[in-house]
């Protein structure tokens, strides 16, 4: 923004007797005109108020920008689940050295990444409780991705683990000190009921034997917002849609969703395929899809202030861990994944099989499911 401002200049007319000259010897020179002496300081003047005005602006600006970049970071909570696990886990993989590294002093990550993404059915707050969330204390991870980005980070995996899953749930850490118990044949989403983020992620790196390198975690409502910020999300159903438990009603077809539509869209399964875990698997891969190409449409650039809500509307959502819980850091994740086209993201389900003992949980299927996550280390 620039903002000019002149000086203002005095009249060189007379008054109503015709005597008194506008300014006088002391504005001008002795016969009432302005001097060239006088002329110059007024303009030295002007100049001054004009840069200093600017200076304000710029102060200003970058204060403005300061507490937008403050503020954007307080909304993101984070656990520091490097500490909580210590050693007890999967080897990181061998990042190769960045081509361009010698380019710049803070070259964009390029390696191999691996981040647990979780939906979460949190109960807290009256906007979850709103869209499904439910009067109990507590919750469980209501979705669960493993996102692989390939080494050059132009090609990704995301794989679903049901949640209906029976898995060891080894021991977690807790923030009190103490520890949770270990169980055999447990439901995967209680990993997260029990022990938080921390235990989700002990949990499922003892499934797959891969290194989590990052933790992101959604709720319904900041999941709901993210939609609505886009704009709304583009989704092709393949089949008539009328499930009273996500109150989701769709003709088979062509759909533009806003966020509360698009949150049932992912919370269906009872009126899709056989109602289980693995039909709704499959609307959460579409939804995948198709909001990594709204994300790709949309020239957020062009536009600060909506750049500004969209990131205000993320961040406010998000739990992380804490290499991701800073603004910078999200943003160099973001930027790194800028060649990377909804094309070349593939979405899989953890191979899985009807538990034999309880045909309504389902198990890992090997060896396909561990050649799977061995593909991904």
């Amino acid at each position: 923004m620039f903002l000019s401002v002149r000086g203002h200049e005095k009249s060189g007319g007379t008054g109503d007797d015709g005597d008194e000259a506008g300014g006088g010897a002391e504005d001008g020179t002795e016969d009432g005109t302005e001097g060239a002496g006088t002329r110059t300081g007024r303009r030295a003047k002007a100049l001054k108020i004009t840069g200093l005005t600017l200076a304000g602006l710029l102060v200003l600006g970058a204060g403005a920008a300061g507490w937008a970049y403050w503020q954007l970071n307080g909304n993101i909570d984070s656990v520091d689940i490097n500490s909580a696990l210590g050693d007890d886990r999967p080897a990181k993989a061998v990042a190769a050295p960045s081509p361009d590294a010698s380019a710049t002093a803070t070259p964009l990550p390029t390696g191999s990444l691996n981040i647990l993404l979780l939906g979460s059915d949190s109960r807290s707050g009256e906007e979850n409780r709103a869209l499904g969330g439910g009067d109990g204390g507590g919750a469980r991870s209501d979705t669960a991705m493993v996102v692989h980005l390939d080494a050059g980070r132009t090609a990704a995996t995301v794989v679903s683990i049901p949640r209906d899953t029976l898995v060891d749930r080894p021991s977690c850490p807790l923030e009190d000190g103490e520890s949770t118990r270990p169980a055999s044949g447990v439901m995967f989403n209680t990993a997260y009921e029990v022990g938080g983020p921390v235990c989700a992620v002990k949990t499922v790196e003892s499934l797959t034997d891969v290194r989590m390198d990052h933790y992101v975690e959604i709720d319904f409502s900041g999941f709901a917002r993210l939609v609505d910020a886009l704009g709304g999300v583009t989704v092709t159903t393949e089949e008539d849609i009328d499930d009273d438990r996500s109150h989701l009603t769709l003709e088979a077809g062509t759909h533009h969703l806003d966020g509360t539509d698009a949150l049932a869209l992912a919370r269906t399964r009872y009126d899709i395929g056989d109602g289980s875990d693995l039909g709704r698997i499959g609307l959460q891969h579409q939804l995948v899809k198709a909001l990594l190409e709204q994300v790709a449409e949309e020239d957020l650039l062009t536009g600060p202030t909506r750049l500004y809500r969209l990131a205000d509307t993320v961040t406010d959502s998000l739990t992380t861990d804490t290499g991701l819980d800073s603004l910078g850091e999200l943003t160099r994740l973001a930027q790194s994944l800028r060649d990377l086209p909804s094309d070349d993201v593939t979405t899989l389900t953890m191979p899985v099989v009807p538990a034999p003992w309880d045909r309504n949980r389902v198990i890992a299927d090997e060896p396909e499911a561990g050649e799977l996550w061995a593909s991904l280390r």
